[in-house]
């Protein structure tokens, strides 16, 4: 199954990490590579402590406000490339793509290479998230959620917080 998680709102990642934690509190094997993102946040030291879960990212710690480096673009390809491995390898209950649509939107990567790794999957759940998810993505997908904003503390100059935002 291919599930997504997309939309303008916040919870897209923190989603698909319950669904992590599930799986691991059920003996599941899950991979999760995180994409465009390089900062050590709150739940990447946790997650790292479940022996069931392997997390690797594919980015820098900084956000990507302008045009990609090639920097950006070099390790988003070795982030997919090493999801293809994973895939291949079929070693993992489910296999967790954060921020794959920022990245494709970005032009990190292609559509195609990514269409292409997605056909390599074995068997293992497969989730996406980001916002602005490709419509052949979502076409694709077996469940999409869409979680949309509409209201944020953001918008009252609130700053991202330790713990709950990062």
């Amino acid at each position: 199954m291919i599930q997504v998680y997309t939309g303008n709102g916040k919870g897209k990642s923190t989603a698909a990490f319950g669904l992590a934690l599930r799986a691991a509190g059920n003996g599941l094997k899950v991979y999760i590579a995180q994409f465009a993102k390089g900062r050590d946040y709150g739940e990447i030291k946790a997650l790292r402590k479940i022996k069931n879960i392997k997390i690797e990212q594919f980015g820098r710690g900084c956000f990507i406000k302008k045009s990609p480096a090639p920097k950006d673009i070099m390790l988003a390809k070795k982030g997919l490339k090493k999801v293809g491995q994973v895939l291949r390898k079929n070693t993992y209950a489910m296999v967790i793509l954060d921020e794959i649509n920022i990245a494709l939107k970005l032009n990190l990567l292609s559509l195609g290479e990514l269409l292409g790794i997605i056909k390599e999957n074995r068997g293992a759940e497969l989730i996406l998230t980001g916002r602005y998810a490709h419509p052949q993505i979502i076409k694709m997908a077996d469940l999409v959620s869409e979680i949309k904003e509409r209201k944020h503390y953001y918008r009252k100059g609130v700053k991202a917080r330790r713990g709950i935002e990062f």
